[in-house]
Order: C-alpha cells, then sequence, then structure tokens
C-alpha cells in the first residue's frame, strides 16, 4: 500500500461517508445484498490500493461508480463462466467428474483465459479461437475472418505471446495447469 496519511486518511473517510450509498447503488443493479458488499470492499481495496485526494463528493463518488461499474462486469463475467462450467460438468458422466480441487483450478484456468482474451482485439481472440478449439487451417480462419492467410499469422502470434505471457504468470504464482493433467483425471 503506498501513500501519505493523509491519502488514506481520506480513503476512512470516503468510505465512512459513501460506504452506504455505494452498497445501495450496487445492491439496485446485482439484486443480493451480499454480492453488493463483497464489491464494495473490492471498490474501496482499490482505492486503498492507490489512494487519491478528490476535489469533491462529487469526484470521489464519479471515481467509485466507475470503479463499482468494473467490478459489476467482472463479476457478471465470472458469473458466466461458472455457470457455463457448471453446466458442462453436470452433463459428465459421475465417474469422470473432476474432484472439488481439480474444479476450482480449471476454474481459475478458464477465468485467466477469458481475462487474457478479454484484453486481445477481438479479432485476435476469434483467430485463436478458430484455431486452437475448432481446429481451423489458416485458410479457414482468412476466409471466415475476410482477412489473409498473413493477417491470421500475426493474429496468432499475438495471441500466442499473451499465452506466454500467462504462462509465465502462472509459473510464477505456482498455478500452472496442464490440460494433459485435466485429461488424466
Amino acid at each position: 500500500m503506498s501513500g501519505s496519511r493523509s491519502e488514506l486518511d481520506s480513503v476512512g473517510e470516503l468510505y465512512a461517508g459513501h460506504q452506504q450509498w455505494l452498497a445501495g447503488w450496487l445492491r439496485q443493479r446485482l439484486g443480493c445484498q451480499d454480492t453488493a458488499a463483497d464489491l464494495v470492499q473490492d471498490t474501496f481495496m482499490r482505492l486503498l490500493a492507490r489512494p487519491r485526494l478528490f476535489a469533491s463528493d462529487g469526484d470521489a463518488r464519479a471515481f467509485l461508480t466507475t470503479v463499482a461499474k468494473g467490478l459489476c462486469v467482472d463479476f457478471w463475467r465470472r458469473h458466466q463462466i461458472e455457470q457455463a462450467w457448471l453446466e458442462s460438468v453436470r452433463q459428465l458422466d459421475m465417474a469422470v467428474v473432476p474432484s472439488a480441487e481439480r474444479q476450482a483450478i480449471i476454474m481459475e484456468t478458464l477465468l485467466e483465459l477469458d481475462a487474457l482474451f478479454s484484453r486481445l482485439p477481438s479479432r485476435v481472440a476469434n483467430a485463436f479461437i478458430l484455431s486452437q478449439v475448432q481446429g481451423l487451417t489458416y485458410r479457414q480462419i482468412a476466409e471466415q475472418l475476410e482477412v489473409s492467410e498473413r493477417m491470421v499469422k500475426r493474429y496468432m502470434a499475438e495471441a500466442m505471446l499473451h499465452c506466454a505471457l500467462l504462462q509465465d504468470d502462472l509459473d510464477d504464482d505456482g498455478d500452472t495447469l496442464l490440460l494433459s493433467e485435466v485429461e488424466d483425471d
């Protein structure tokens, strides 16, 4: 945590003055008091990580609203991915359902992949998915995306670079999950 004492005191004052308002604002959008409370805490944790001073209450609320909106989007994305994963697990034969621990690792990997794809330009992400998930050739991808094969190669190079960076991050965290590990379960 960085920031001067006055900035940290300011975060405490902001929390005291705006926590209930933000919780109500989030509760209206999410329809769940518990989730709203979690996102309020996450919003203020972000502010604690990078304390700042605001010229007015309006500026503070605008900042808190912007951070909270981003957290809502993240929450909804994560919820969609979790629901899709749970649905796919429900369709599995009980004999091949991964353990709870393995499921948690797979879920975390899916969330990391989603974060990776959301940072990529849409054509790059689409080319990667068409190649790696659907097994299309570069020529087929080029036809589908209406670009040259050379452009598909560029898209794939960019996607692979991002995958390598993600793998590096996972290796640093000790959370590496290889597809072969998943298939062995």
